[in-house]
């Protein structure tokens, strides 16, 4: 028999592998409740957001269901058609993960963006954030300002390999993973937040200040973290 690729395994599809298993072992059957995150993380040793990764992918799966107040509830898979976006949930980034290499990488081109600041570049992210008002204000997710405002930072450094890979972790926002656990979380007053937040990185970066404007991005992709790792009840 040939030898087959081996393929790591991100940690939250290691965890969702052992939750689906004990779901199918009758362990949790259909209409029970899961455990709270915090006891999964601490009998399975990982962190609080790998759990809610895994516990992500598998809504998305369709093989449990998030309640929010009440908690996570076993659905009955047997039978059912795979959902939308099933096949790359189970491949895709981590939401969390992603977050946090943004963080990272994002902070220190706004610290660039800072020290190469010009008209048109900050006339550019006004623009953005601009944008970013009047759909929050129409009551839609302000995402295309969003991803326009971070681009633009990435842009100033005049690098298309560090633009690419801005780019693919922005897009990373249409990942089922992401988009599942955005539609939990991502609500208008968490982008009344982080529109203040955006506004923060804009005027670090007016001011051609580096340090502002790192401290500015990396409070707020931290921030963004902290929001998708809320308690369930509170959001």
């Amino acid at each position: 028999m040939p030898l087959q690729t081996i393929e790591p395994r991100r940690l939250y599809r290691q965890i969702a592998g052992q939750l689906r298993a004990l779901i199918d072992g009758g362990e949790f059957p259909a209409g029970s409740r899961l455990p709270p995150e915090r006891d999964l993380a601490s009998q399975l040793g990982v962190s609080r957001p790998s759990v809610r990764e895994a516990l992500i992918a598998l809504e998305v799966e369709g093989r449990v269901e998030v309640r929010m107040g009440s908690g996570i509830w076993v659905t009955d898979a047997r039978g059912a058609e795979p959902r939308a976006g099933a096949a790359r949930a189970a491949t895709g980034e981590g939401p969390l993960e992603t977050i946090r290499a943004r963080q990272l990488i994002e902070s220190e081109l706004a610290a660039l963006a800072a020290r190469r600041a010009s008209p048109v570049l900050v006339k550019g992210l006004r623009e953005a954030v601009a944008s970013m008002r009047r759909d929050a204000a129409a009551g839609r997710q302000p995402t295309d300002g969003d991803r326009r405002f971070h681009l633009l930072v990435a842009e100033a450094a005049d690098n298309s390999v560090l633009l690419r890979v801005v780019t693919d972790l922005c897009d990373e926002r249409h990942n089922p993973l992401f988009a599942t656990l955005g539609g939990h979380f991502e609500t208008a007053a968490s982008w009344r937040l982080a529109l203040a937040e955006h506004q923060a990185v804009l005027d670090a970066i007016a001011a051609g200040s580096a340090a502002a404007a790192r401290a500015a991005m990396r409070r707020h992709l931290a921030q963004s973290h902290d929001r998708f790792t809320a308690t369930w009840a509170a959001a």
